[in-house]
């Protein structure tokens, strides 16, 4: 017997008030998931939750300095300063796991790179986003040493977002990306199972979309669930993939990541 799935909905997006603020400007800021990742574009490149907010908000600029790989102390020291000079009355940060897959992460200095960022952008007058990452062992099969040591380190991540929200509670927005209907569902993902697809973009959009709607701003175009403009993934991309990028990334990172499954090993004898 074949069982149906219920059609997903739009994410409500709350009535504007009569004197909505327009975000004329959006920033998005971080790695490679506001770079577009996930969700190719026929002729090439990338489109990502950045291209569908600007175009759910109505925006006549969309600032977006991400690159792939960045990390907060990047974001604070190269990407901020081009946010700032554009002024926007929006903007999202979106950035951190690059920082747990390091040997070295530190989640006081992210934490005090993430505020730098947060209160720059606060005095420019943006409304600024963040995000509270998901467990993204549930998507990523690992071992068990090095899972369990990830999501130690997301929830050191996401404790340091939750204290830099608590200081501009009027001013900041946070996306809990875990608590995205069918966040953990496979269509969300790409073939890398590491970003969204062209649909997990679109819900982040119109995650994003609903946070301003619900601060006041105008959202005249809601996000549609349904993908439509991307690039088709077939299997033959998801071969390619496997060779070209993702055999190579897990090799880079298995050299950095050592470290990280020892010290998960000799946590848990601890405990």
């Amino acid at each position: 017997m074949t069982v149906q799935q219920a059609p997903t909905l739009p994410t409500p997006i709350p009535p504007a008030p009569p004197t909505a603020r327009t975000v004329r400007t959006l920033a998005t800021l971080g790695d490679s998931t506001p770079v577009g990742l996930g969700d190719p574009l026929p002729g090439g490149g990338w489109r990502g939750f950045p291209v569908l907010l600007r175009d759910a908000l109505g925006a006549t600029e969309l600032v977006n300095p991400a690159r792939t790989g960045a990390r907060m102390a990047w974001v604070r020291h190269e990407q901020l300063p081009v946010a700032l000079a554009a002024r926007p009355q929006a903007a999202v940060v979106f950035v951190g796991m690059n920082d747990t897959l390091r040997s070295d992460f530190d989640p006081a200095a992210l934490r005090e790179d993430a505020a730098a960022v947060v209160a720059a952008l606060r005095a420019v007058g943006a409304h600024v986003l963040l995000v509270r990452y998901h467990d993204h062992t549930r998507v990523f099969r690992l071992p068990g040493p090095l899972r369990r040591a990830l999501r130690a380190r997301i929830d050191l991540l996401n404790a340091a977002v939750d204290a830099v929200a608590a200081a501009h509670p009027a001013g900041v927005g946070v996306l809990d990306l875990g608590r995205l209907p069918g966040a953990y569902d496979r269509p969300a993902w790409a073939v890398d199972r590491l970003h969204p697809s062209e649909r997990g973009h679109r819900m982040l959009a119109a995650g994003f979309a609903g946070l301003l709607a619900g601060a006041g701003f105008a959202v005249p175009h809601p996000v549609g669930r349904d993908c439509a403009g991307g690039r088709q993934v077939t299997a033959a991309h998801r071969a390619a993939w496997l060779v070209v990028k993702g055999v190579p990334w897990l090799v880079r990172r298995s050299r950095d990541l050592g470290p990280v499954i020892v010290q998960g090993m000799v946590d848990g004898l601890r405990r």
